[in-house]
């Protein structure tokens, strides 16, 4: 079952009816407030949020789930009328999966579902990741780009599968140096700079998936 929550009941109908002809199930609410009521006698698969909400806006809505530990693990696709970068980074560093400028095809729309469905399938292996052309297998240690075997130093690897487990996600330089280098490590953001620079490098051509949000940080593009 997908959830869409959009006030404007013309673009929530033709989500829903999408969905459906897609092999979906699917349901339409105008408000995070009544997701919620709903939320206490059935969990979705993933919803798909607008951020421009009555009430609780989907920034709130997306926290609100993030923080109960009985709704924390639904996926979540935020859609946004805006388009800025500020309002996808708002959005992915609250917890979202993904995300749907508006206006975008229901045929996006469906594909960005199947995506995060098989990203956040419970029953894939966690041993190994792929992410764009990027492919990491935890037990082997090893790191597979097209062909090619990538040498990588412990905290490289540490580094791309914290991005790989999260792609889309933005990660600041402090939250990269808490999460790799341990939050007790003693040392300037610039580690981690030198260290996305390396790595860029040592992907090649994949290493462009690695973005830099000015301002804010880094963040791994699950499309190439």
């Amino acid at each position: 079952m997908i959830w869409c929550v959009d006030d404007d009941n013309t673009i929530r109908d033709i989500e829903v009816y999408t969905l459906e002809q897609t092999g979906f199930s699917a349901r339409g609410f105008a408000d995070g407030a009544s997701m919620f009521e709903a939320l206490k006698t059935e969990i979705p698969k993933l919803i798909i949020l607008d951020i421009m909400l009555p009430g609780m806006d989907g920034v709130e809505i997306l926290k609100k789930l993030r923080n109960d530990t009985k709704y924390k693990s639904i996926p979540v696709i935020m859609a946004t009328a805006k388009g800025t970068e500020m309002d996808k980074i708002s959005g992915l560093n609250s917890g979202a999966d993904d995300y749907l400028v508006k206006p975008f095809g229901v045929m996006e729309m469906v594909a960005r579902v199947n995506a995060v469905l098989r990203r956040t399938d419970k029953n894939a292996s966690a041993d190994e990741l792929t992410v764009g052309n990027i492919t990491l297998k935890e037990k082997e240690h090893l790191v597979i780009v097209g062909d090619d075997k990538i040498e990588l130093t412990h905290k490289e690897f540490d580094m791309l599968r914290l991005f790989m487990q999260n792609p889309n996600i933005v990660f600041s330089r402090d939250k990269l140096m808490s999460e790799v280098w341990g939050s007790d490590y003693i040392g300037e953001t610039r580690t981690v700079d030198m260290h996305i620079k390396t790595l860029r490098q040592k992907l090649g051509e994949a290493g462009g998936q690695i973005k830099t949000v000015i301002g804010v940080g880094y963040r791994l593009e699950s499309e190439v």
